[in-house]
């Protein structure tokens, strides 16, 4: 089993066909939606994780880049400017994976980059404004 998190883009041309269906239909791959960003006639972008066989992946990669979508690899970051950071627990509350959680042993925030959904939840939650989530050009 191989797990990837990916990002999809899709020229205006293509937006409109049922990708991700024929992903898990076609090819048995699991896909979680991790953002979305789609409109009519507009070039659209997906951020998944897939998971499944390693040849099931590479044959829906495949089928993908046959119709012209675009595929990267994600990469994300959250980035906590610690000098700002009181530390509060805020984001720990707003946070539904649970990637920001209260480390009892210190007491300080640690982050769980495995559980992070991109959610952007703590960037709005954190009242010092010290949690930034950085994306590649393409994404943003």
């Amino acid at each position: 089993m191989v797990s990837h998190r990916i990002v999809l883009i899709f020229s205006k041309d293509i937006v409109d066909k049922p990708y991700t269906y024929h992903l898990v239909k076609d090819y048995n791959l699991l896909v979680n939606i991790l953002r979305a960003k789609i409109s009519p006639e507009e070039e659209g972008l997906l951020v998944l994780e897939v998971e499944g066989k390693r040849t099931d992946f590479e044959n829906g990669m495949k089928y993908l880049k046959e119709y012209g979508v675009k595929i990267l690899p994600l990469v994300k970051e959250i980035k906590r400017d610690k000098d700002r950071c009181y530390n509060c627990g805020a984001c720990t509350a707003v946070c539904p994976s649970g990637a920001l959680h209260i480390n009892k042993s210190n007491w300080f925030v640690d982050f769980d980059e495995k559980k992070c959904v991109l959610c952007e939840a703590c960037v709005k939650g954190c009242p010092t404004r010290s949690i930034k989530i950085l994306f590649p050009d393409f994404v943003n």
